[in-house]
């Protein structure tokens, strides 16, 4: 049992009871607040008009939030009828007038209630006709329900019979036991949407209560609701408060706070109000940069619309107020946006209105110059401030801009771009002067990107793979003083030859560039298809990448996919583009890959991950040189290992050839090349380790006796002697 509180402590209570029952819709809160009011308040105990008028008005707010509830509204409306009826008791007998006037209070209870489709609604209009008969308006209670009660009365009864029929099924899936959360909110989801269409603006509002009293972390909902209210109740007394409510049990969802700033300037809410709830939503945490982005730009909105010249300027308002605003955002987003466009956009949106409602175009160009100083490669931050200075008929300070950035590299097409709409910009605006000079400085630079254009092509259509049969290779680019004798390198080419045999060029490739270039299948005699050239390595060995912005990751796990290296470098970002090289016969990984970069900022925080795990690997990630990869590979393609087999950049060696191929490039002072006894070179350099000495034949076992193998000048100045 509940301990009377002390005189004092009242007051505290009721705060208590009204925090309660303003967050969540609670029948059971609301029975106990009321009842809580009449045995405590000492107005209400005493029946004093105050009393009287305070607790009517409390039964009132009772009904309107769960007046309506379906299964649980009976408990408000017959906690109200019995209070009628005390005061109805207390009433002297001699004052009829009075009397009649609390029976006819009590009635108009009785009449609402009726009309509300709830639970047991059978019971409550027993209960008034036997209530009628009681105070002699009715006779005894006859066979049918309805008999003796008023035409209005008995047609709202039926109606609300009807209403509680239809959403039986809707109360019966809600209330099931068992149902995870996920099915429970499904089920209201679906119960919302058939009181929507019955269009009843109260029971929706009530039933979304009962649905966020559920269910008080869904963002989903609260954003339905919200929705809802903004859309359809149009009371912004109503939306301020669930939106409070909404960003209290939601703090992480940006879009809430967005819309809660907009519910408050539809309210029109004090500028004190508004910048606190900005001020608030700015300490939460968002799962992405773009909400904060959203909200700064939703405040800018709200501050542009009330300085706008055609409404009232509210005191303290001016432009000083968006322009820190806008310089707060750029100081916090600029540290996390990764995207250029974002903050484009940010800065157009802060030029603009610095040249139009605050009327500084110094300011709007101080916007753009402060841009351009880390974003000066952005062809759109260009145009963008060339296209501000046009509208705001600024030739002279447009073709300035012009000149300034006419001869910057842009990524693409972008410096052709600028160029052509340079010369456009003098045949609508300039003089002939202007256009002369424009074509001057013009012409040549579009000549240079063209040729630089027709290199980058011709060096992308490069082909690495092997163009003619090993046969031919040695008789053309043999090298004199180089000697092997006959039966040692005949049977190597021979094997040579019938090792590439399989995959030879469709046409000769001397005369067809990289695209026409096809591996013809030795079975069926056609191309082969796509997947095949992938497995046998073509792709991999005729594509080289040009670019500056790429790395070179080795030491990478078998297991390793493209998936695996872009969440490696996700927290780096900028990843263009993922190459893994791969074995030409089998298409398994070799280890290696390139990863492409969209600028210089994003490789070199690769490269600052060299030696981080992947897949229990640590990875070795070093910036890619073109130029040197280039010469390795033409001096790999070349080799020959001393089982009479050329390896290339694309093929897999064997074990031991792959260790020498290693070796030769650490160490390449240390070769040797083999000799022909015809004084032609194979072009191929080997370990000394692997080189006979002169005149060991092919056959000839090494004894003891045999000479030590010389040194390398040693072996110069020997060779020089026997020509």
């Amino acid at each position: 049992m509940v301990s009377v509180p002390r005189p004092e402590a009242f007051p505290v209570i009721e705060k208590l009871y009204e925090r309660g029952v303003h967050e969540y819709l609670s029948v059971s809160l609301w029975c106990d607040y009321v009842n809580f009011v009449q045995e405590h308040d000492p107005s209400v105990r005493e029946c004093s008009s105050d009393g009287i008028k305070k607790m009517r008005d409390l039964f009132e707010r009772a009904l309107t939030a769960g007046g309506l509830h379906i299964v649980e509204g009976n408990k408000i409306w017959e906690a109200y009828r019995e209070f009628e009826q005390a005061i109805f008791h207390t009433i002297d007998d001699n004052n009829n007038e009075e009397k009649e006037k609390q029976i006819q209070c009590i009635r108009s209870i009785f009449h609402r209630q009726l009309s509300v489709p709830l639970v047991d609604l059978r019971s409550t209009l027993l209960a008034y006709k036997a209530w009628e008969v009681v105070h002699g308006n009715l006779c005894e209670s006859n066979s049918s329900d309805l008999d003796g009660i008023p035409n209005h009365v008995a047609s709202a009864y039926q109606k609300a019979m009807e209403m509680y029929n239809a959403r039986i099924p809707y109360e019966q899936q809600i209330s099931k036991q068992g149902e995870d959360d996920n099915e429970k909110l499904q089920h209201f989801m679906t119960y919302l949407k058939f009181e929507q269409s019955c269009g009843d603006p109260a029971r929706i509002q009530l039933l979304y209560e009962r649905a966020v009293a559920e269910f008080p972390i869904s963002s989903d909902l609260w954003i339905k609701y919200t929705q809802y209210l903004d859309h359809i109740l149009k009371i912004p007394n109503v939306a301020k408060c669930v939106y409070s409510r909404a960003t209290r049990n939601c703090t992480w969802i940006g879009e809430l706070w967005v819309r809660y700033l907009l519910s408050l300037e539809r309210a029109h809410a004090s500028e004190e109000e508004l910048s606190a709830v900005f001020e608030q939503s700015l300490q939460c945490s968002f799962s992405s940069i773009e909400e904060y982005l959203d909200l700064f730009l939703t405040r800018v909105d709200g501050l542009r619309r009330r300085i706008s010249p055609t409404n009232a300027l509210e005191d303290g308002l001016d432009c000083t107020m968006i322009r820190d605003t806008f310089q707060r955002a750029k100081e916090y987003l600029s540290l996390h946006l990764m995207s250029n466009d974002n903050l484009l956009h940010l800065h157009a949106y802060w030029a603009h209105l610095e040249l139009n409602l605050a009327k500084d175009p110094v300011a709007a160009r101080g916007v753009w110059e402060s841009f351009l100083k880390t974003s000066g490669s952005m062809l759109e931050a260009w145009q963008s401030y060339i296209r501000m200075e046009i509208e705001a008929g600024h030739i002279k300070d447009a073709r300035s801009l012009y000149k300034r950035c006419y001869s910057k590299r842009f990524s693409g097409t972008g410096s052709e771009d600028i160029c052509h709409s340079w010369l456009r910009f003098e045949r609508e605006f300039g003089s002939l002067e202007d256009f002369d000079l424009a074509v001057r400085k013009v012409t040549p630079r579009l000549e240079e990107l063209r040729l630089f254009r027709a290199q980058q092509e011709s060096k992308s259509v490069s082909i690495t793979t092997v163009k003619e049969i090993p046969a031919k290779v040695v008789s053309q680019k043999r090298k004199s003083g180089t000697r092997l004798t006959d039966e040692q390198s005949q049977p190597k080419l021979q094997k040579y030859a019938a090792y590439h045999s399989k995959g030879v060029l469709a046409e000769d490739t001397t005369r067809k560039s990289a695209e026409d270039v096809k591996f013809i299948d030795d079975k069926t005699n056609k191309p082969k298809s796509t997947d095949e050239q992938r497995i046998n390595g073509s792709t991999s060995k005729n594509t080289k990448y040009r670019d500056q912005c790429t790395v070179f990751v080795s030491n990478i796990s078998f297991e390793a996919k493209e998936e695996h290296l872009r969440e490696f470098f996700s927290d780096v970002g900028g990843v263009t583009a993922i190459r893994i090289l791969r074995n030409k016969f089998n298409g398994k990984s070799r280890g290696l890959a390139y990863i492409d970069f969209s600028d210089e900022t994003h490789l070199v925080a690769a490269v600052s991950k060299n030696k981080k795990q992947l897949l229990g690997k640590k990875l070795s990630i070093v910036r890619s040189d073109p130029k040197r990869s280039q010469k390795h590979e033409f001096s790999r393609s070349n080799t020959i290992t001393d089982h009479g087999k050329r390896t290339s950049a694309g093929e897999d060696a064997p074990d031991e050839n792959r260790d020498l191929e290693g070796f030769v490039e650490a160490s390449k002072e240390s070769v040797a090349p083999h000799v022909s006894s015809r004084g032609k070179s194979t072009s191929t350099m080997v370990p000394r380790a692997v080189v006979r000495p002169l005149g060991w034949g092919k056959n000839e076992p090494r004894t003891e006796g045999d000479e030590k193998p010389k040194s390398n000048d040693e072996f110069r100045k020997m060779f020089l002697k026997t020509e």
